[in-house]
Protein backbone atom coordinates (compact mmCIF):
# COMPACT_ATOMS: atom_id res chain seq x y z
CA UNK A 1 0.00 0.00 0.00
CA UNK A 2 0.95 3.66 -0.34
CA UNK A 3 3.94 4.91 1.84
CA UNK A 4 1.76 8.31 2.10
CA UNK A 5 0.96 9.27 5.68
CA UNK A 6 -3.29 9.84 6.63
CA UNK A 7 -2.72 13.13 7.67
CA UNK A 8 -4.60 17.20 7.42
CA UNK A 9 -3.25 19.46 5.39
CA UNK A 10 -1.29 19.60 2.15
CA UNK A 11 0.65 16.93 0.75
CA UNK A 12 3.84 17.47 -1.90
CA UNK A 13 3.37 14.47 -4.26
CA UNK A 14 6.52 15.94 -6.06
CA UNK A 15 6.46 17.91 -9.73
CA UNK A 16 4.44 20.17 -8.21
CA UNK A 17 1.66 18.32 -7.64
CA UNK A 18 -0.36 18.37 -3.93
CA UNK A 19 -2.86 16.64 -2.08
CA UNK A 20 -5.04 18.29 0.86
CA UNK A 21 -6.47 15.60 2.76
CA UNK A 22 -9.15 15.67 5.38
CA UNK A 23 -8.75 12.34 7.78
CA UNK A 24 -10.78 10.25 8.25
CA UNK A 25 -12.57 10.75 5.11
CA UNK A 26 -16.28 10.12 6.17
CA UNK A 27 -19.07 11.84 5.31
CA UNK A 28 -18.68 15.05 4.27
CA UNK A 29 -14.70 15.11 4.88
CA UNK A 30 -13.35 14.96 1.29
CA UNK A 31 -9.94 15.30 -0.10
CA UNK A 32 -8.76 18.07 -3.15
CA UNK A 33 -5.26 18.30 -5.46
CA UNK A 34 -3.69 21.16 -6.57
CA UNK A 35 -1.54 20.97 -9.75
CA UNK A 36 0.85 23.86 -10.68
CA UNK A 37 3.71 24.10 -13.32
CA UNK A 38 5.13 27.39 -14.60
CA UNK A 39 3.10 29.86 -12.21
CA UNK A 40 0.12 28.29 -13.31
CA UNK A 41 -2.63 26.61 -10.52
CA UNK A 42 -5.33 24.03 -11.15
CA UNK A 43 -7.33 23.15 -8.07
CA UNK A 44 -9.34 19.77 -7.86
CA UNK A 45 -12.24 20.53 -6.09
CA UNK A 46 -13.48 22.47 -3.52
CA UNK A 47 -14.92 21.67 0.40
CA UNK A 48 -17.84 21.15 1.88
CA UNK A 49 -18.15 24.64 2.92
CA UNK A 50 -16.64 27.99 3.12
CA UNK A 51 -14.87 28.21 5.73
CA UNK A 52 -13.32 24.43 4.98
CA UNK A 53 -12.08 25.43 1.45
CA UNK A 54 -11.00 28.89 2.46
CA UNK A 55 -8.26 27.07 5.40
CA UNK A 56 -7.70 24.93 2.53
CA UNK A 57 -6.98 27.84 -0.23
CA UNK A 58 -4.32 29.46 2.75
CA UNK A 59 -2.34 26.27 3.44
CA UNK A 60 -1.69 26.12 -0.22
CA UNK A 61 -1.09 29.65 -1.13
CA UNK A 62 1.39 30.04 1.76
CA UNK A 63 3.00 26.68 0.68
CA UNK A 64 2.56 27.04 -3.12
CA UNK A 65 3.78 30.39 -4.75
CA UNK A 66 1.72 29.42 -7.95
CA UNK A 67 -1.08 28.75 -5.58
CA UNK A 68 -1.80 32.89 -4.90
CA UNK A 69 -3.73 33.03 -8.63
CA UNK A 70 -5.36 29.74 -9.30
CA UNK A 71 -6.55 30.34 -13.40
CA UNK A 72 -8.82 26.88 -13.12
CA UNK A 73 -10.50 24.88 -10.71
CA UNK A 74 -11.80 20.92 -11.68
CA UNK A 75 -14.89 19.68 -9.64
CA UNK A 76 -14.77 16.18 -10.34
CA UNK A 77 -18.51 14.96 -9.36
CA UNK A 78 -21.93 17.48 -8.00
CA UNK A 79 -21.27 16.28 -4.57
CA UNK A 80 -21.45 18.86 -1.80
CA UNK A 81 -18.22 18.03 -0.30
CA UNK A 82 -16.45 18.35 -3.49
CA UNK A 83 -18.32 21.65 -4.82
CA UNK A 84 -19.54 23.99 -2.07
CA UNK A 85 -16.76 26.35 -2.01
CA UNK A 86 -16.54 26.87 -5.17
CA UNK A 87 -17.32 30.39 -4.69
CA UNK A 88 -13.69 30.94 -3.53
CA UNK A 89 -12.99 30.33 -7.01
CA UNK A 90 -15.56 32.64 -8.64
CA UNK A 91 -12.67 34.12 -11.03
CA UNK A 92 -11.34 31.25 -12.56
CA UNK A 93 -12.66 28.81 -15.12
CA UNK A 94 -14.63 26.03 -13.53
CA UNK A 95 -14.85 23.10 -15.13
CA UNK A 96 -17.06 20.07 -15.09
CA UNK A 97 -18.50 17.22 -17.21
CA UNK A 98 -21.80 18.37 -18.29
CA UNK A 99 -23.24 15.41 -16.36
CA UNK A 100 -22.01 17.17 -13.10
CA UNK A 101 -23.08 20.40 -14.13
CA UNK A 102 -26.79 19.23 -14.66
CA UNK A 103 -26.71 17.44 -11.16
CA UNK A 104 -25.07 20.52 -9.66
CA UNK A 105 -28.24 22.91 -10.49
CA UNK A 106 -30.26 19.95 -8.73
CA UNK A 107 -28.40 20.62 -5.77
CA UNK A 108 -31.41 21.01 -2.80
CA UNK A 109 -28.97 23.56 -0.70
CA UNK A 110 -31.95 25.29 1.01
CA UNK A 111 -33.33 21.96 2.78
CA UNK A 112 -29.62 21.15 3.74
CA UNK A 113 -30.03 24.56 5.93
CA UNK A 114 -33.17 23.49 6.94
CA UNK A 115 -32.38 20.08 7.77
CA UNK A 116 -29.11 21.80 9.82
CA UNK A 117 -30.98 23.92 12.09
CA UNK A 118 -34.51 21.92 12.34
CA UNK A 119 -33.34 18.45 12.33
CA UNK A 120 -34.82 17.47 15.66
CA UNK A 121 -38.36 18.15 13.89
CA UNK A 122 -37.43 17.00 10.62
CA UNK A 123 -37.28 13.20 11.31
CA UNK A 124 -35.13 10.19 11.07
CA UNK A 125 -33.25 11.07 7.50
CA UNK A 126 -32.69 14.77 9.05
CA UNK A 127 -31.63 13.47 12.55
CA UNK A 128 -28.91 11.20 10.91
CA UNK A 129 -27.77 14.04 8.32
CA UNK A 130 -27.13 16.28 11.34
CA UNK A 131 -25.18 14.03 13.36
CA UNK A 132 -22.98 13.07 9.94
CA UNK A 133 -22.89 16.40 8.33
CA UNK A 134 -25.13 18.65 9.71
CA UNK A 135 -23.24 19.66 12.55
CA UNK A 136 -19.80 20.02 10.89
CA UNK A 137 -20.33 22.32 8.08
CA UNK A 138 -22.12 25.98 7.16
CA UNK A 139 -24.45 25.18 4.65
CA UNK A 140 -25.63 28.69 5.19
CA UNK A 141 -22.67 30.80 4.00
CA UNK A 142 -22.30 28.76 0.65
CA UNK A 143 -23.52 30.59 -2.70
CA UNK A 144 -24.16 27.29 -5.37
CA UNK A 145 -21.18 28.09 -7.73
CA UNK A 146 -21.94 26.10 -10.73
CA UNK A 147 -18.89 25.59 -13.63
CA UNK A 148 -18.47 27.87 -16.42
CA UNK A 149 -17.38 25.26 -18.70
CA UNK A 150 -18.08 21.56 -19.32
CA UNK A 151 -17.07 18.71 -21.49
CA UNK A 152 -18.96 15.28 -22.34
CA UNK A 153 -15.97 12.55 -22.49
CA UNK A 154 -12.43 14.27 -22.38
CA UNK A 155 -10.61 17.23 -22.41
CA UNK A 156 -6.95 17.80 -22.59
CA UNK A 157 -5.46 21.15 -20.32
CA UNK A 158 -2.36 22.74 -20.16
CA UNK A 159 -1.30 23.66 -16.89
CA UNK A 160 2.00 25.69 -17.89
CA UNK A 161 4.06 22.94 -19.90
CA UNK A 162 2.01 20.23 -18.23
CA UNK A 163 -0.53 18.51 -19.86
CA UNK A 164 -3.76 17.42 -17.35
CA UNK A 165 -6.09 15.17 -18.88
CA UNK A 166 -9.40 15.19 -17.58
CA UNK A 167 -11.76 12.12 -18.26
CA UNK A 168 -15.39 11.62 -17.22
CA UNK A 169 -15.64 8.01 -16.46
CA UNK A 170 -19.48 8.49 -15.15
CA UNK A 171 -22.04 7.04 -14.37
CA UNK A 172 -19.97 5.62 -11.40
CA UNK A 173 -20.18 7.12 -8.25
CA UNK A 174 -22.55 9.86 -9.63
CA UNK A 175 -23.69 10.58 -13.48
CA UNK A 176 -20.42 12.61 -14.22
CA UNK A 177 -17.43 11.63 -12.48
CA UNK A 178 -13.91 13.29 -13.72
CA UNK A 179 -11.05 11.70 -12.89
CA UNK A 180 -7.64 14.53 -13.29
CA UNK A 181 -4.86 12.53 -14.95
CA UNK A 182 -1.47 13.80 -14.64
CA UNK A 183 0.47 11.02 -17.03
CA UNK A 184 4.26 12.80 -17.16
CA UNK A 185 4.12 12.96 -13.26
CA UNK A 186 2.27 9.41 -13.30
CA UNK A 187 -0.47 10.71 -10.73
CA UNK A 188 -4.24 10.46 -10.86
CA UNK A 189 -6.86 12.34 -8.87
CA UNK A 190 -9.71 10.47 -8.86
CA UNK A 191 -12.51 12.17 -6.89
CA UNK A 192 -15.12 9.89 -5.70
CA UNK A 193 -14.35 6.91 -8.19
CA UNK A 194 -12.36 6.00 -5.25
CA UNK A 195 -12.82 5.51 -1.63
CA UNK A 196 -9.86 4.22 0.58
CA UNK A 197 -10.32 2.90 3.62
CA UNK A 198 -14.40 3.17 3.77
CA UNK A 199 -17.25 1.53 2.60
CA UNK A 200 -18.29 4.07 -1.04
CA UNK A 201 -21.86 5.33 -1.65
CA UNK A 202 -23.34 4.45 -4.68
CA UNK A 203 -25.66 7.02 -6.06
CA UNK A 204 -25.78 5.89 -9.92
CA UNK A 205 -25.97 2.99 -11.88
CA UNK A 206 -24.72 1.05 -13.83
CA UNK A 207 -22.06 -0.62 -11.01
CA UNK A 208 -20.17 -2.28 -14.35
CA UNK A 209 -19.42 1.19 -15.07
CA UNK A 210 -17.90 2.06 -11.64
CA UNK A 211 -16.11 -0.97 -11.98
CA UNK A 212 -14.92 -0.41 -15.59
CA UNK A 213 -13.45 2.99 -14.26
CA UNK A 214 -11.45 1.27 -11.61
CA UNK A 215 -10.13 -0.50 -14.87
CA UNK A 216 -9.05 2.36 -16.28
CA UNK A 217 -6.92 3.84 -13.25
CA UNK A 218 -5.41 -0.03 -13.60
CA UNK A 219 -4.50 0.31 -16.90
CA UNK A 220 -2.59 3.96 -16.61
CA UNK A 221 1.05 4.42 -15.83
CA UNK A 222 0.16 5.58 -12.40
CA UNK A 223 2.06 5.46 -9.15
CA UNK A 224 0.24 8.20 -7.13
CA UNK A 225 -3.51 7.84 -6.93
CA UNK A 226 -5.22 10.31 -4.67
CA UNK A 227 -8.85 9.36 -4.12
CA UNK A 228 -12.23 11.50 -3.22
CA UNK A 229 -11.85 10.38 0.37
CA UNK A 230 -9.48 8.31 2.26
CA UNK A 231 -5.90 8.30 2.25
CA UNK A 232 -3.49 8.42 -0.87
CA UNK A 233 -2.96 4.77 -2.52
CA UNK A 234 -1.29 3.15 -5.42
CA UNK A 235 -2.66 0.21 -7.72
CA UNK A 236 -3.51 -2.21 -4.66
CA UNK A 237 -5.80 0.38 -3.25
CA UNK A 238 -7.50 0.13 -6.87
CA UNK A 239 -7.86 -3.36 -6.71
CA UNK A 240 -9.41 -3.48 -3.32
CA UNK A 241 -11.64 -1.48 -3.56
CA UNK A 242 -12.56 -2.73 -7.19
CA UNK A 243 -13.03 -6.17 -5.65
CA UNK A 244 -15.48 -4.51 -2.85
CA UNK A 245 -17.75 -3.21 -5.56
CA UNK A 246 -17.90 -6.59 -7.20
CA UNK A 247 -18.37 -8.58 -4.00
CA UNK A 248 -21.33 -6.03 -2.64
CA UNK A 249 -23.08 -6.72 -6.40
CA UNK A 250 -22.57 -10.13 -6.35
CA UNK A 251 -23.80 -10.38 -3.01
CA UNK A 252 -26.91 -7.92 -3.51
CA UNK A 253 -27.99 -9.66 -6.62
CA UNK A 254 -28.18 -12.97 -5.05
CA UNK A 255 -30.51 -11.73 -2.56
CA UNK A 256 -32.17 -9.84 -4.76
CA UNK A 257 -33.19 -13.16 -7.34
CA UNK A 258 -33.89 -15.02 -3.69
CA UNK A 259 -37.14 -12.39 -3.02
CA UNK A 260 -35.32 -10.09 -0.15
CA UNK A 261 -36.25 -6.78 0.17
CA UNK A 262 -33.44 -4.13 0.03
CA UNK A 263 -33.52 -3.64 3.57
CA UNK A 264 -33.54 -7.36 4.49
CA UNK A 265 -30.52 -7.38 1.91
CA UNK A 266 -28.34 -4.69 3.60
CA UNK A 267 -28.84 -6.48 7.14
CA UNK A 268 -28.10 -9.83 5.81
CA UNK A 269 -24.85 -9.44 3.46
CA UNK A 270 -21.74 -9.84 6.19
CA UNK A 271 -19.35 -7.13 6.23
CA UNK A 272 -16.44 -8.24 8.19
CA UNK A 273 -14.22 -8.68 5.70
CA UNK A 274 -14.37 -4.78 5.12
CA UNK A 275 -14.42 -4.50 9.55
CA UNK A 276 -11.54 -1.86 9.09
CA UNK A 277 -13.49 0.25 6.80
CA UNK A 278 -15.62 3.23 7.91
CA UNK A 279 -19.27 3.92 7.51
CA UNK A 280 -20.63 0.44 7.00
CA UNK A 281 -23.57 1.83 6.93
CA UNK A 282 -23.62 2.64 3.69
CA UNK A 283 -24.64 -0.71 2.21
CA UNK A 284 -28.13 0.38 2.72
CA UNK A 285 -28.12 2.89 -0.13
CA UNK A 286 -25.58 0.84 -1.98
CA UNK A 287 -28.25 -2.00 -1.99
CA UNK A 288 -30.79 -0.01 -2.53
CA UNK A 289 -29.02 1.18 -5.99
CA UNK A 290 -28.10 -2.00 -6.67
CA UNK A 291 -31.88 -3.62 -6.67
CA UNK A 292 -32.74 -0.27 -8.36
CA UNK A 293 -30.20 -1.08 -11.29
CA UNK A 294 -31.27 -5.10 -10.58
CA UNK A 295 -35.56 -3.93 -11.35
CA UNK A 296 -34.81 -1.88 -14.44
CA UNK A 297 -35.52 1.21 -12.20
CA UNK A 298 -38.97 -0.41 -10.78
CA UNK A 299 -37.37 0.29 -7.04
CA UNK A 300 -37.09 3.51 -6.36
CA UNK A 301 -36.42 4.98 -2.86
CA UNK A 302 -36.23 8.85 -2.43
CA UNK A 303 -32.92 10.01 -0.55
CA UNK A 304 -34.94 10.76 2.38
CA UNK A 305 -35.96 6.91 3.09
CA UNK A 306 -32.16 6.13 2.04
CA UNK A 307 -30.88 8.61 4.84
CA UNK A 308 -33.35 7.54 7.67
CA UNK A 309 -32.84 3.99 6.95
CA UNK A 310 -28.64 4.38 6.90
CA UNK A 311 -29.38 5.95 10.07
CA UNK A 312 -31.31 2.87 11.90
CA UNK A 313 -28.88 0.80 10.40
CA UNK A 314 -25.27 2.67 12.04
CA UNK A 315 -28.12 2.17 15.32
CA UNK A 316 -28.16 -1.47 14.86
CA UNK A 317 -24.55 -2.33 14.01
CA UNK A 318 -22.19 0.90 14.97
CA UNK A 319 -19.92 1.27 11.61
Amino acid sequence: MSHWRFTKGLHDLGAGCHAYLQPEGSWGWSNAGLITDSGEALLVDTLMDVRLTAEMLATMRDAVPAAVNIGTLVNTHANPDHTFGNQLLSGASIIASTSCAEEMRETPLPMLIAMSKNWQTMGEAAAFFYEQMGRHFRFEEVVLTLPTRTFDKELTLKVGNKTVELVNVGPAHTGGDVMVHVPEDKTVFTGDVLFIGGHPVMWATPVSSWIAACDRILGWDVETIVPGHGAITDKNGVRKFKAYLEDISHEARKRFDAGMSWIDAANDIELDRYADWIDGERIVTNVATLYREFSGGKEEHNIAELFAAMGRYRKAHGN
